[in-house]
């Protein structure tokens, strides 16, 4: 009898799921990870459309690359400044259609296609009770002994390995080779991904990690750790904006406005400081949750445009892969 009224009952509920719209929302494997933000943005989204937004994980750009006009995606979260240059030659994109005013970025921006959501600063962390005299600059992480250990991400593979060769690049211009040479005897490993990096810091393999200087909100707010800390350099920190972007092909045009929307939001802006553990992109800084406002931030940001970025990545690349191949 159980069994007969269970079917029933599902029999009865699947004209109402058939009917329900479907947004393909691409977006990176933290995204739905267990500390990601996909579950939270998920909820809030479908509480206003009276849709399914089913999240599609992965590397985004290699995937957009491959799939092309084929794709199956409506919208694209996660791609940063830093690789839009070539998700925008897919001719994949449309325009955003969303107000650049109601940014609350550190920088200007104009582009009308790819829509800031969060950004957050690359930064070298440390535990406060295992190193005593941690770096106060950039020149001093470099004249460290070559005892400290740091661990840093591939950029081949990864978006914050992407960034520290590009933020080397902007301190050091054309004595980036120098920089890393210095840099290398520190360096215990390169890993794919931060998580592993990260992972092998919490773990207490090495002294510092590549992560960013909002690094530490995770483990004050959601741990009550006070140990980790970001260096803060007085030569600037590499500034990484992710974006989120439509795609003009999309047979949820209107359903991808109103995620493009719901984005720029305070309910989701609310939500990135302490599920994406990252700044919000339109949300002013007095209305960021309790005690963020007092996270150690750069006084100088440096930031290359998405023209920049693709013009001299394979270069710094290229320098970062020489240094460390020695």
């Amino acid at each position: 009898m159980r069994r007969t009224l269970l079917a029933t009952t599902l029999l009865c509920a699947a004209p109402a799921w058939a009917d329900t719209p479907v947004l393909t929302v691409y977006a990176g494997d933290y995204f739905t990870s267990e500390w990601g933000p996909g579950p939270m943005i998920e909820e809030g989204f479908e509480a206003t459309c009276g849709c399914d937004l089913q999240w599609s994980t992965g590397d985004l750009l290699p995937r957009l690359l491959l799939e092309g006009e084929r794709t199956k995606a409506d919208v694209v979260i996660g791609l940063t400044s830093d690789v839009t240059a070539r998700a925008r030659e897919t001719r994949l994109f449309t325009t955003h259609g969303q107000d650049n005013s109601e940014l609350t970025l550190p920088i200007d921006w104009t582009d009308d296609t790819f829509l800031p959501f969060n950004y957050g600063h690359t930064a070298f962390i440390y535990n406060e009770t295992t190193m005593e005299a941690p770096p106060a600059s950039f020149e001093a992480l470099l004249a460290m002994p070559d005892d400290v250990k740091i661990v840093i991400q591939d950029p081949r593979t990864s978006i914050s390995g992407l960034a520290l060769v590009l933020w080397v690049q902007a301190v050091y211009g054309d004595k980036a080779d120098e920089a890393w040479a210095a840099l290398a005897p520190k360096i215990l490993t390169v890993t794919k991904d931060w998580s592993a990096s990260y992972g092998m810091f919490t773990d207490g393999e090495v002294d510092m990690v590549l992560s960013y200087t909002t690094s530490p909100a995770y483990h004050m707010f959601a741990e009550e750790d006070f140990t980790k800390k970001a260096a803060i350099f007085p030569e600037g920190h590499y500034f990484m904006v992710e974006t989120v972007g439509k795609i003009a092909g999309t047979e949820q045009p209107e359903l991808a406005d109103a995620f493009m929307e719901y984005v720029l939001s305070g309910d989701f802006q609310s939500m990135i400081p302490t599920a994406n553990w990252s700044l919000p992109a339109a949300l002013p800084k007095e209305q960021w949750p309790e005690g963020w406002a007092e996270l150690s931030l750069p006084d100088k940001v440096l930031f290359y445009s998405e023209a920049e970025a693709a013009e001299i990545q394979d270069q710094a690349i290229e320098t970062w892969r020489a240094a460390l191949s020695q």
